[in-house]
């Protein structure tokens, strides 16, 4: 069934986002994350895709309605996105998704691409009610998460050629997680390019890797979310 655009609190004024179901009609709910071009299709089709699959899956709009499909101008969006007022998106979103009728069980998963994979881990350190949350090739601008805060397990999904988040720097935040006593599993994928899983993207999409991702993914999901 076809997702639509839901309108939610956040921190006293209004934010909006992209919401599909299962054809079941309810199902564990997951909040997804855009990358720096905004809430463009490819993070819809996500949504979708995880709707078919047995969840809820909301993705907030955090450019509030704007998208680019130039990077210089993603690049100049992600710099100007205010971090704060995206976090009371996110946690609007988590508390909206929690109170549906059709979202089961007793915690949220999230999942982020890129920019979102680094907003993924952040939302984590904020809601105590992420249970589970995955990591694409994350990069944060601005705030970085109290790691200690994180009550979620966290898996991450790095490409070994990647400018953005090196598998260096995968390791090192895996590292810092594992010390502190997280639940962590990260993958590095050999022979792949930053943003390895949007399909919508032939430069840098890579099949197998997407595809062996989302099973992890997926899998990783209904384990931790029920």
């Amino acid at each position: 069934m076809a997702g639509e655009i839901v309108n939610f609190p956040s921190n006293g004024q209004e934010a909006e986002g992209y919401l599909a179901k299962p054809a079941s009609g309810s199902g564990p709910g997951v909040i997804v994350i855009q990358e720096w071009w905004g809430l463009v299709p490819h993070i819809t089709d996500i949504c979708d895709r995880l709707a078919a699959e047995g969840f809820v899956a909301l993705a907030p709009d955090l450019y509030h309605g704007e998208t680019t499909a130039e990077p210089d101008e993603a690049g100049k969006l992600m710099m100007g996105l205010n971090i704060d007022q995206a976090a009371k998106d996110m946690s609007g979103a988590v508390d909206y998704l929690a109170g549906l009728d059709s979202a089961t069980g007793d915690s949220v998963g999230c999942v982020g691409f890129c920019m979102g994979g680094g907003l993924s881990l952040y939302l984590a350190s904020l809601k105590p009610e992420i249970g589970a949350c995955v990591i694409y090739y994350g990069v944060l601008p601005g705030a970085q998460p109290n790691l200690a805060n994180v009550q979620a397990s966290v898996l991450g999904h790095y490409a070994e050629n990647d400018d953005f988040a090196n598998p260096a720097a995968a390791r090192e935040l895996e590292s810092q997680l594992s010390s502190l006593g997280k639940n962590v599993e990260f993958h590095i994928y050999d022979g792949t390019d930053h943003a390895f899983f949007n399909d919508t993207r032939p430069d840098a999409y890579n099949e197998a890797a997407a595809k062996t991702s989302w099973e992890r993914t997926l899998a990783f999901f209904k384990a931790h979310l029920g």
